[in-house]
């Protein structure tokens, strides 16, 4: 196009009403699926596929039907240079489509632009990216590095050119960070990137002269590690006025030492605080998060994440003669002040004989339940089968428990209870074995609500696999499936559960040809729609994968402190 039909489109997206500040919203936004692992990355994580061509989200069509306006405003910012001379004279309704165009054709210095000139009161990504009636695609899962950082760039110049004054909201929450970007740069920039790079935002803004009247409010999903938590802390504790004001309604910590973590929370805001996950790294003894909770509140917390043996007594506290657990009491205490906790996870802690602790005075129904690897044990089980949170549950993990072999009757009671609303179910190494399908099969067969069964390091046959496949076909609402090499596929005397070095080493012929008859069971089935997948070390995680060469730094220093007490201990006692 040459630069007089530009010009035509920019006259073309000029209205008449160049004070209209209202944003224009199309249709609602539908939550968007986590997009899977696909063939192109799967020798990097090792995951196994079962059918390449069903991986992957659905996208819809590039040539979805799209306005004339959007088409405009594609046009436009495909010359960035007259896209950018011809803000001032654009009216203010239809920035939205000018800044989702730079965002879909990954225009980052017309995004930039955009923002710096941003008219309204009030900037959502989320919203933004989401589909409306001028273009249906979603862009919520294209964590774009270049455009992200283009937004928040053109933030700063927005505040520092004084185009302020209307803006008084920022909102970057609501990114779906996937393993394969689909921008045409495919460089993404997870949460702990965005944070990093916000953080710096507004720490240079704190040094710079402004004539905003009014601070901006930017909400931001922010992710703390060792690696950016000073910047982190000087953007949520300016020094004097600053003209940006971080939001933060969800936060994610790790490896950070309990004091780091209780500094950060404070800041961060916790009286707005809605969803919080410590996790990996960072140490806590149930000491620790009895303080934790105490000491900052969290009123509007309605997601918790506690990291690997956060119920641990710590080595100063002794059980009482009675056998009870005051921490633990103190802490279930603590939670139930939480009247919008609905998502608990803590797996990986030691709750044996202590979930009736732990749950019954929770005053919300819990919808997201996380005890995989807890040592739960018969009384464990017994509180959960008829407990007032089963009826509500939405996702469950209960992994690491041989609940079928154990506790068959309690287990498909709880089955039973929460059939109604399950969606999400994972049942990992808890020794299933092949004489446990037909209980299994009964056990599911009331859940028409699931989407998603994952049952890796199960010891299950091909045959037994197609028997379960079978009857997981008749569940409407499924969608997905984790499903474990079959054991047919491993040397005789495999034991189990198993290390990470053996659970690799299997027949790949085998498992393919056991594959594709699996595969035809669900065509026979007419479920095309359902994805089975064998990831062998579990699905992907992009905050793992972005702050993996950081956390390993972390354990590297912390083997060598250990090494370096250790070799203490031993001079004192020579």
């Amino acid at each position: 196009m040459k630069q007089t039909d530009a010009s035509t489109v920019t006259a073309k997206l000029v209205s008449k009403d160049q004070n209209s500040s209202q944003m224009t919203t199309g249709a609602s936004l539908p939550r968007s699926v986590q997009n899977p692992e696909t063939a192109a990355a799967k020798s990097r994580h090792k995951t196994h596929m079962l059918w390449e061509e069903q991986q992957g989200q659905h996208y819809p069509e590039r040539d979805t039907m799209r306005s004339l306006r959007f088409i405009s405003a594609e046009a436009l910012v495909s010359h960035p240079r007259v896209a950018q001379e011809s803000l001032d004279h654009i009216a203010y309704n239809l920035y939205p489509l000018l800044f989702k165009a730079s965002y879909l054709l990954e225009q980052a210095e017309v995004t930039r632009a955009v923002l710096s000139h941003w008219p309204l009161e009030e900037f959502r990504l989320a919203m933004l990216l989401g589909p409306n009636t001028d273009h249906p695609e979603d862009l919520r899962d294209r964590a774009c590095k270049a455009c992200l950082e283009a937004c928040m760039q053109g933030l700063a110049d927005l505040v520092l050119q004084s185009r302020s004054n209307r803006l008084r909201v920022a909102d970057f929450t609501g990114i779906q960070d996937v393993q394969v970007q689909q921008c045409p740069c495919g460089r993404a920039l997870g949460r702990w990137g965005r944070t990093k790079v916000l953080a710096r935002i507004c720490c240079q803004l704190q040094g710079q002269p402004c004539t905003a009247r009014h601070p901006i409010e930017v909400f931001a999903d922010l992710f703390v590690t060792e690696g950016n938590f000073d910047m982190v802390v000087q953007a949520l504790k300016p020094a004097g006025p600053a003209p940006l004001q971080v939001c933060c309604p969800s936060l994610r910590a790790d490896s950070l030492s309990p004091g780091q973590l209780l500094q950060v929370l404070g800041l961060a805001g916790p009286s707005k605080l809605r969803k919080l996950e410590v996790v990996h790294n960072v140490r806590l003894h149930a000491g620790h998060v009895q303080q934790l909770l105490a000491q900052v509140g969290l009123p509007q917390l309605t997601s918790l994440t506690l990291p690997t043996k956060a119920f641990d007594a710590p080595p100063t506290c002794a059980p009482t003669p009675e056998g009870e657990d005051p921490l633990l009491t103190s802490i279930a205490w603590e939670l139930s002040q939480m009247n919008k906790l609905t998502e608990l996870s803590v797996a990986f802690s030691t709750l044996t004989g202590k979930i009736r602790t732990l749950l019954s005075p929770l005053k919300t129904p819990l919808r997201v339940l996380d005890l995989a690897n807890c040592a739960l044990n018969h009384e464990d089980m017994s509180f959960l089968a008829d407990c007032k949170h089963t009826a509500h549950l939405e996702v469950l993990d209960l992994s690491g428990h041989n609940l079928v072999h154990l506790y068959p009757s309690t287990f498909f009671q709880l089955l039973s209870q929460a059939a109604q609303t399950l969606r999400v179910l994972t049942l990992e190494e808890c020794n299933i074995t092949d004489n446990h399908v037909g209980m299994m099969i009964l056990g599911l067969s009331p859940c028409n609500q699931l989407q998603e069964f994952k049952f890796l390091g199960n010891p299950l046959s091909a045959s037994a696999l197609q028997r379960l496949f079978a009857a997981l076909c008749e569940l409407p609402r499924l969608r997905h499936i984790e499903f474990p090499v079959p054991k047919d596929c491993y040397p005789e005397g495999t034991t189990y559960p198993q290390d990470e070095l053996s659970v690799s080493k299997f027949d790949q012929q085998k498992y393919d040809m056991i594959a594709e008859d699996l595969r035809a069971v669900l065509l026979q089935a007419n479920r095309e729609d359902i994805q089975a997948s064998t990831p062998l070390f579990g699905s992907f995680d992009p905050d793992i994968h972005e702050t993996s060469n950081e956390l390993g730094t972390f354990l590297m220093q912390a083997f060598k402190t250990a090494l370096e007490n250790f070799s203490r201990a031993l001079e004192q006692m020579e």
